[in-house]
């Protein structure tokens, strides 16, 4: 076969070579517009993989929770009490859902931990409200903590009583906003100072307001990405302050000066609760946002309950039955009422459920979702519940094996005090008058057995205070408040709390210290070892100058003698009704005992009388450490 050369004219070969080059050109930018389309598309879909997917997380449903300190369920209007006026929480119960039986514990802090957890308090470590048995344990696995991993902003504004020590704290359980304060209560509640993550803020006007100024600015903050608001307001928690406006307005009703307040600091919260509504409202995120409105447990005072047995304290219903109000419009009916009994452990797994968020917990729920009930649908298959509450060993008889508490079903409440059992017919006898037990042995026999069961099962963790972290990364100092101390021979026994003495509560501090050898005893767990500064402080009067007191960690002391008085008065409260040293504080002075050297692990920091050359040593605060090396 012949095979023939081509020739090109000079002409020719330019136009092939032109051809070949656009050829190339338009291959290459094929390639690379493939390239970059590729790059966009992976791009894309890690947005979507990532974290709880960045599409769901902008179609979630923000929520705002609601909680009141010591408000009882007498204390809405809409509850058949005429004398108190609540007109935005009756309009927020007439637009969702509202429960007729809702139940918590009898006191602040279990409250909180099982709403937090969804699980009963005792697991968590709280079975109290003070010294340090208020304090959550640091593994448990909060809403907060559920919601951030899921993409959500997360903000807490109020009073957190579940730990002030990190990562106790609610900066370190998730929030990554807080604004309030850490401790059972608090004693000023105009131009006070509060925190703002770890840091002190000194804020001007009433706490409620400030409170919720706080909660607005983080909802308008994230109003374009899904938010986790929680407000857990300190009223109407005595101290008994309130503004005037309130105030006046409750006179001349017949109540006596606590209800008076409550009721004023209740219609305050009301107000600011149509101030919350209202930014929903003005960002048109009313529809996508869940408002759940409720409180801790029964009223601080007698006043109106519904004629139920028991406030504040009492493990009966008029202890631990309160409102709950749920609004979600795109969910939930206008005029829904749930009749079933639900508790404050079901609050997590119903807003998980709503929200389409990851239940992260290690360890089991005690609660359930509450979505079917919510949403009318059948509760045919709705089981039969036992909800259990407790008052651990408060008020029992000493060395007893059960404290006193109760079980909860739709028909029955029994009731276990100071080694006695109680049987009540709810349905036939809301007001708990009659005891029953006698004529249903059955009933009471399965009832006082499962308690017992709960009891056992709840409490495997045992009750020994939780110690106090010092030398956290993310804290160079560590508080160690009065309140956390425990006193030994004990309190009233040559040295005691302020206050009312033997409890301790939340800004009390140490006195009538007359007994040198009493001490006082803060547990550590040092999570890292290394060199602190031990800062004490205290006052002193003028007769009691010379003092001297040590402070011993293992076998290292560090002496510390005042060698001036410092005596000054006590900062009065601003309360409308007389109140004890609970309330009250004074300016403290500081003196430094030099440095101890601490191991990891647990230990005792404890301070002993060494000289009394009056009739009392100091009156003390507590201890500063500060992580020097």
């Amino acid at each position: 076969m012949e095979v023939r050369p081509c020739f090109f004219t000079v002409g020719q070969a330019d136009r092939a070579t032109r051809r070949s080059n656009l050829i190339i050109e338009d291959i290459d930018f094929i390639m690379r517009r493939t390239l970059l389309l590729n790059l966009a598309l992976l791009f894309v879909l890690t947005l979507i993989l990532s974290s709880g997917s960045f599409l769901q997380a902008a179609e979630r449903p923000n929520v705002l929770l609601i909680m009141t300190d010591d408000q009882g369920w007498g204390d809405v209007r809409s509850h058949d009490n005429p004398l108190i006026e609540t007109p935005q929480q009756d309009l927020l119960a007439s637009q969702g859902a509202q429960f007729e039986r809702f139940y918590v514990s009898p006191v602040c802090a279990p409250t909180r931990s099982s709403l937090l957890t969804g699980r009963y308090s005792l697991r968590t470590g709280v079975h109290g409200v003070t010294r340090g048995f208020e304090n959550m344990r640091a593994e448990e696995t909060t809403i907060a903590e559920m919601f951030k991993a899921a993409g959500y902003n997360t903000g807490a504004f109020g009073k957190w009583h579940n730990g002030r020590h990190y990562p106790m704290h609610p900066n370190g359980q998730g929030f990554d906003e807080f604004f309030g304060f850490c401790g059972g209560h608090w004693n000023r509640y105009f131009d006070t100072n509060l925190e703002h993550n770890k840091q002190p803020v000194k804020t001007e006007g009433y706490i409620t307001d400030v409170l919720t100024d706080h909660a607005i600015d983080f909802i308008k903050q994230n109003k374009d990405q899904p938010f986790f608001c929680y407000v857990p307001y300190n009223a109407p928690h005595s101290p008994w302050i309130v503004p005037e406006k309130y105030w006046d307005k409750y006179a001349n009703k017949g109540l006596d000066d606590k209800a008076r307040c409550a009721y004023a600091m209740v219609e305050c919260v009301d107000d600011n609760l149509g101030r919350l509504m209202q930014t929903l409202d003005d960002l048109k995120l009313s529809g996508n946002t869940i408002v759940l409105f409720l409180t801790d447990n029964g009223p601080n005072s007698n006043r109106y309950n519904g004629n139920m047995r028991g406030r504040k304290g009492s493990i009966h219903e008029g202890g631990i039955r309160v409102p709950l109000f749920v609004r979600y419009p795109d969910k939930i009916k206008a005029g829904t009422v749930v009749k079933p009994i639900a508790a404050h452990i079901d609050i997590l797994p119903t807003l998980l459920e709503l929200c389409s968020v990851e239940n992260t917990a290690d360890q089991p729920l005690d609660g359930k979702s509450l979505v079917p009930l919510l949403t009318n649908k059948s509760t045919k298959d709705w089981p039969q519940r036992m909800l259990f509450s407790d008052r651990l060993f408060r008020n029992s008889i000493p060395g007893d094996e059960l404290p006193n508490g109760s079980v909860r079903t739709d028909r029955w409440r029994a009731a276990y005090e100071r080694g006695k059992w109680s049987l009540y017919d709810m349905q036939a006898d809301p007001s708990q008058k009659q005891n029953v037990i006698k004529a249903h042995p059955a009933v009471m026999k399965e009832l006082s057995a499962a308690y017992r069961d709960w009891f056992k099962d709840v409490s495997q963790a045992g009750f020994e205070p939780i110690p106090i972290p010092a030398g956290h990364p993310k804290e160079q100092f560590t508080s160690l408040p009065a309140n956390e101390s425990f006193l030994f021979p004990e309190a009233g026994q040559g040295i005691n709390y302020s206050g009312n003495g033997h409890n301790g509560y939340a800004n009390s501090w140490i006195e009538d210290w007359t007994d040198p050898k009493a001490s006082v005893v803060w547990h550590l767990d040092v999570l890292q070892p290394g060199t602190y500064e031990a800062t004490l402080k205290y006052t002193c009067r003028a007769e009691d100058v010379g003092c001297e007191v040590q402070a011993r960690v293992h076998d290292q002391t560090l002496n510390a003698t005042i060698s001036e008085p410092h005596d000054p008065p006590k900062i009065g409260n601003q309360d409308r009704v007389e109140q004890s040293d609970n309330y009250m504080s004074k300016d403290w002075a500081k003196i430094e005992l030099g440095t101890f050297t601490l191991k990891k692990g647990n230990c005792n920091l404890t301070l002993t009388g060494v000289k009394k050359p009056g009739s009392e040593l100091l009156d003390v605060k507590g201890f500063e450490l500060k992580r020097v090396q």
